[in-house]
């Protein structure tokens, strides 16, 4: 019988006929570039209230103005956070699982052994920031898709070594299904 070829005391490949187990490869955020006029909104108002504060001809005035730039910051600063942070995406060695939601939580998921099509979009803003849209589709579930993927490139070629070996398994696992002894 042959030992197991292991790398720092774990095996690369389990055992045939035993589940692998599930490892985080990679959890990321859509690229932050979507936030890039919030910034810019935060800078802006802090400016223009902190120029207006008190030059305003009446005292309740002031009041108005740090009223509306903190409406201001809410609507078009901090949402817009919230909204870019609730969504996240995890690969792991079994599947890739995309999360979004605050209060109630949305999860979809793509497993590696089942296979699926990887199609790349990269617009030229994109390219220029090393982003792109990455769909998975197995034909039989919708698209999943996972915009603005910061280092596309590498994460595409992730996925596909992901699908490679979870199939290489797949298909181990089932070959060696029928040698093993009292099985029919």
């Amino acid at each position: 019988m042959t030992q197991p070829v292991t790398l720092g005391g774990r095996p690369l490949m389990p055992p045939p006929g035993t589940p692998a187990e599930e490892l985080l490869i990679a959890r990321f955020r859509s690229h932050a570039r979507r936030l890039f006029w919030s910034a810019l909104v935060l800078i802006a108002t802090f400016g223009a209230t902190a120029y207006l504060y008190g030059n305003l001809p009446e005292g309740f005035e002031d009041w108005m103005l740090l009223a509306a730039a903190g409406a201001l910051v809410l609507i078009a600063v901090v949402i817009p956070f919230v909204v870019w942070f609730s969504r996240s995406t995890t690969v792991t060695t079994r599947r890739v699982i995309a999360h979004q939601g605050v209060g109630a939580r949305r999860r979809r998921e793509m497993s590696h052994s089942r296979g699926y099509t990887i199609a790349v979009r990269r617009g030229p803003l994109q390219r220029l920031w090393g982003t792109g849209t990455i769909t998975l589709s197995n034909g039989v579930d919708a698209p999943l898709r996972l915009s603005n993927v910061p280092n596309v490139t590498l994460v595409h070629e992730t996925l596909a070594d992901q699908i490679e070996v979870g199939q290489i398994l797949a298909h181990r696992d089932a070959q060696s299904g029928g040698d093993e002894p009292g099985s029919l």
